[in-house]
């Protein structure tokens, strides 16, 4: 199987020969240079957004208050830019890259600015709202003009300077929140994006020059509208299923499944919809989003929840604790930039099969996990984790941007963003959800004290010992279900062509 030529990728105002008859081969190059500067900028500003606010939280509840209501100012911001990623991806294939992530910028930088104007945790909740509904454009439609830019091999290793920015993001986003907090105010944490946007914004404006749109498009306003609320009635399940006890779980999915049902019988009967579903009849994609979906899920198994286990079941200290999550969050864009090399020197399916092979590897570590082992252990297997999502992720990015064409590579790439992110919202709700029954009718209180190392010592050390063993078999069944979705991933990367390499991709067009 190969894949699909791409039409003629996006040239920032491509013009041969000027009036003098000079090349201006340099020009083009230069400005493609800028376009693509704008595109990482854009996605640094949003990739860092998460770490350097969740490092300024426990400053800002307490000046702001509302500790009840701490875990929305992240909820609505992921459940907003869930909803509206896919429009923003399909907008961008209808109307036009340049001016919908301009959108998407200006509405993100209004909700920063409002947010560190913020009075209160509800006012802060309602900016981060707006923020999120700018954030769904950020990434996928960046991403799509880095796919319009370059093809074939430029393609596979400029996706790759994209996953390492990421990697930027883990490392700075603490660091400067934290800074800013203890030596200014926790208010910069969200105007800091403030001049990047802009500088982006300026650099699209005056580099980026796409074809004329010719023939015109109307608006899918009732798919539009079913979407948005199918998924947004999914994610806020997901994200509150903690706190919603079974029958209103069971209503509120009910009612996910009759919208999102509704939105597939209604899409196949018009000319133009919001979600193309002919897209995901492409195996390429399909596999994708397997792969994105279970990537999201399995991020979720070490970030929730592996420095809860290192303290509790370990008796880590907060630091080695901090350093398996960081394994994780830094293994990520390596192995995105290992495997955008791989897939030059091999092929997509050789690239991604050796990242498949690595999160096979890093789930048995995790599986055999047991105190006997120590922090090592753990920190090895969120290693080996991080590193194959990162290989199979971008593997899939650009293995996806060369199945369709220019029209239709806005959707599939936001496509994928958008199974990350449900991935990640289901295996938060999955795999707490095994936690909490094994740790049922054990306490909430001594379940705290004993991953808080100052609390334990207050404790009976029988109740300590019992609770620790709970806790240990409860993240066994985690991550069971964490190499069931590896080996998903697995079986997924052989929908990829076998033997196609990015360059042979090159000179076939």
């Amino acid at each position: 199987m190969r894949l699909a030529n791409s039409n003629t990728p996006l040239q920032p105002n491509i013009a041969s020969v000027d009036s003098k008859g000079r090349s201006q081969a340099g020009s083009v190059s230069d400005r493609k240079s800028w376009v693509f500067a704008a595109a990482l900028a854009t996605i640094f500003m949003a990739a860092i957004e998460a770490t350097i606010v969740a490092a300024a939280m426990p400053s800002i509840v307490a000046v702001l208050g509302g500790l009840d209501h701490f875990s929305w100012v992240f909820s609505a911001y992921l459940l907003i830019q869930a909803v509206s990623i896919p429009i923003y991806g399909r907008l961008a294939d209808v109307y036009g890259r340049k001016q919908i992530l301009l959108f998407g910028i200006g509405v993100f930088l209004l909700g920063s600015i409002l947010a560190g104007f913020a009075w209160d945790m509800i006012s802060l909740i309602a900016f981060r709202i707006l923020q999120g509904a700018g954030a769904g454009a950020l990434v996928p439609v960046a991403q799509t003009i880095v796919g319009d830019l370059y093809s074939g091999e430029h393609r596979a290793r400029m996706q790759g300077y994209v996953s390492s920015i990421f990697g930027s993001a883990a490392l700075l986003g603490p660091t400067i929140g934290s800074i800013l907090v203890a030596y200014a105010s926790w208010r910069l944490v969200f105007w800091i994006n403030i001049p990047l946007g802009i500088l982006a914004g300026l650099m699209l404006i005056l580099a980026l020059k796409e074809p004329k749109q010719i023939k015109p498009h109307s608006i899918d306003y009732i798919g539009s509208v079913l979407m948005m609320l199918g998924t947004a009635t999914l994610m806020f399940t997901l994200v509150q299923a903690p706190s919603l006890d079974g029958s209103t779980i069971a209503a509120l999915i009910a009612v996910s499944a009759l919208l999102l049902s509704a939105l597939f019988f209604y899409e196949r009967r018009i000319q133009e919809p919001m979600l193309p579903l002919k897209i995901y009849r492409n195996r390429i994609i399909a596999g994708g989003n397997v792969v994105c979906l279970a990537n999201g899920a399995m991020m979720m198994s070490i970030a929730a929840f592996l420095p809860a286990y290192m303290q509790g079941v370990l008796r880590s200290g907060p630091f080695l604790a901090g350093i398996a999550l960081a394994a994780m969050s830094f293994a990520w864009p390596i192995g995105g930039f290992v495997g955008s090399r791989l897939m030059l020197w091999f092929s997509y399916r050789i690239a991604a099969v050796i990242g498949g092979v690595m999160l096979i590897a890093g789930s048995l570590m995790m599986i055999a996990l047991k105190p006997s082992l120590g922090p090592a252990w753990p920190i090895g297997g969120a290693m080996f984790l991080g590193f194959g999502m990162g290989v199979t992720n971008i593997c899939f990015v650009v293995a996806v941007q060369g199945a369709v064409d220019r029209s239709q590579r806005g959707s599939a790439t936001s496509s994928l963003a958008f199974s990350r992110i449900i991935g990640q919202s289901l295996g938060a709700a999955v795999f707490g959800g095994i936690l909490n029954f094994g740790l049922s009718g054990h306490g909430t209180d001594v379940v705290v004290r004993m991953i808080q190392p100052r609390l334990r010592h207050d404790v009976d050390p029988a109740a300590i010992e019992t609770v620790r063993e709970a806790f240990a078999a409860s993240m066994h069944n985690v991550y069971l279900i964490a190499a069931l979705l590896a080996l998903a991933v697995f079986a997924a990367v052989q929908f990829l062509p076998s033997g196609l390499k990015l360059i042979e991709q090159d000179r076939s067009r």
